[in-house]
């Protein structure tokens, strides 16, 4: 117990322990369960998000097993705790291993980490129901219109708060499997009658696993308090246990999104044909337009336009930017009213400037391009450093590699790079400086010159006339 400052009553030791420790089996997955994926997220990262609000974060245990350290790895960021249970023998088991960590709180509320929808609101009320009725084991309830394939409770009577029996589906009878109020999985515990009482599960199920479920039997046996609290929202206890929930709560997750952003002021068409990843932040008065992505920590200003098809991952990008259709940018920055698109290509580093354009088949990577500057077509810039007011004519390439090392190209203030210039790295060319169309760059340009490196034109009168016929005699020939 600990005692509150505000009023001097000693307020309980609360942990919330996440059951994280399985494999994909019915994904038919090699990965752990909790680090697939939905709404962009891991499915563990949504329960430990819960639980953050409702807890300390030193207060919660993610219990890991396969591949623990890939799942440590992927949510240490959150400053979570871990406990180790090395060998999967049932949720029954997880607890038993996490003994030690739990022992000095006073009760432990236990989560799944396959269930993303589950809410703090949802938690909190699973705890005070708890505390309130002073139960050994309160588990939580919901109501589902198909039940098929979850636990039955059995209360002592209709209105009962108390908890006679969890029938699995095996074992319901015909009577039983007509009970709509389900087990979802999710309890509370008094942290001392647990672990006084955990060493009586047994292990004589079709698994060879100590189930959590059996608990209440135990408890009940011991003449200890059972209870139930039945959720408004039974949509938050689903699981992923299959491809396909997984899939369905990935869409509900998605579509949310959808309605909150919209709700902030902006506007998504067919929302339904968009995928926006939970951490996704857009400003109002942006429209989104059908088959766009917006992945990762993806940030969007106002009064942006990202038409159709688009992919964006990890991209910054600002107030009143036009992203025509098609264009896919990654860990990327674009400023204020630049124009992106049709059908161009940001790799990683890029960074336009203000009231920029990219045009048809651009690709930039690890490159700044200058306010006002534009490559608007057919264009590859590379590891390159373009001022401002740059205009890049189409075709034009950086040859930033040599097989072995990668170099920068400067281009500064006010340079015209003429259609189809290739320029070879390292090189810099100077302010306002000129190159000739089809030019090959390979020494650096002085400020205001005109660079030209190719061939010089000779025309050859009558030479055409003749090769034709000279071709005709020798199809003869033939």
């Amino acid at each position: 117990m600990k005692m509150s400052k505000n009023t001097g009553i000693h307020q309980p030791r609360v942990a919330i322990a996440i059951m994280a420790a399985g494999k994909g089996t019915r994904l038919k997955s090699k990965h752990p369960k909790v680090l697939h994926e939905v709404g962009g997220r891991p499915l563990l990262a949504y329960v430990i998000a819960a639980a953050r609000k409702v807890v300390p974060v030193q207060d919660i245990f993610a219990i890991i097993g396969h591949e623990a350290e890939n799942v440590r790895t992927a949510v240490a960021d959150t400053g979570i705790n871990f406990v180790l249970q090395a060998h999967q023998r049932g949720t029954g088991h997880a607890l038993i291993v996490s003994q030690e960590a739990l022992s000095p709180y006073d009760h432990v509320i236990v989560l799944s980490g396959d269930a993303p929808l589950i809410t703090a609101d949802t938690v909190e009320a699973l705890r005070d129901f708890h505390l309130r009725k002073k139960a050994a084991m309160t588990l939580l309830a919901a109501e589902l219109p198909n039940p098929t394939g979850y636990g039955r409770v059995l209360r002592r009577a209709s209105k009962s708060d108390d908890v006679q029996a969890i029938v699995e589906e095996k074992a319901a009878t015909d009577a039983q499997k007509k009970i709509k109020e389900i087990n979802s999985g999710f309890y509370a515990f008094d942290v001392k009658t647990l672990f006084k009482h955990i060493g009586e599960l047994k292990t004589n199920n079709s698994h060879g696993e100590y189930y959590l479920t059996d608990m209440a039997a135990v408890l009940g046996k011991a003449k200890a308090r059972v209870v139930a609290t039945k959720t408004a929202h039974p949509a938050e206890i689903l699981g992923s246990n299959t491809r396909a929930e997984m899939m369905e709560i990935d869409e509900l997750i998605r579509l949310a999104k959808c309605h909150q952003l919209m709700n902030d002021g902006v506007s998504i068409h067919y929302p339904r044909t968009c995928v926006i990843d939970s951490d996704v932040v857009v400003g109002p008065d942006t429209t989104i337009e059908p088959f766009v992505q917006l992945l990762g920590n993806t940030r969007v200003g106002s009064d942006t336009r990202i038409r159709s098809y688009c992919v964006i991952r990890n991209t910054q990008i600002g107030d009143g930017v036009n992203v025509l259709p098609g264009c896919v940018m990654d860990d990327s920055h674009v400023e204020d009213k630049a124009i992106v698109g049709p059908y161009s290509r940001l790799r990683p580093g890029s960074d336009i400037g203000e009231g920029a354009h990219v045009g048809n088949f651009v690709e930039i990577k690890k490159t700044r391009l200058g306010k006002g500057s534009k490559a608007n077509h057919l264009t590859y810039l590379g590891d390159a450093e373009v001022g401002e007011r740059v205009n890049v004519g189409a075709g034009t390439i950086t040859c930033n590699y040599d097989g072995v090392n990668k170099y920068g190209t400067i281009i500064e203030d006010g340079v015209f790079v003429g259609s189809d210039a290739t320029l070879v790295a390292p090189v810099r060319l100077g302010k306002g400086s000129y190159v000739a169309a089809a030019t090959c760059v390979t020494d650096d340009v002085p400020q205001d010159s005109l660079a030209i490196g190719r061939a010089r034109q000779v025309n050859k009168e009558g030479w055409a006339k003749a090769k034709r016929a000279s071709l005709a005699k020798q199809a003869q020939r033939l």
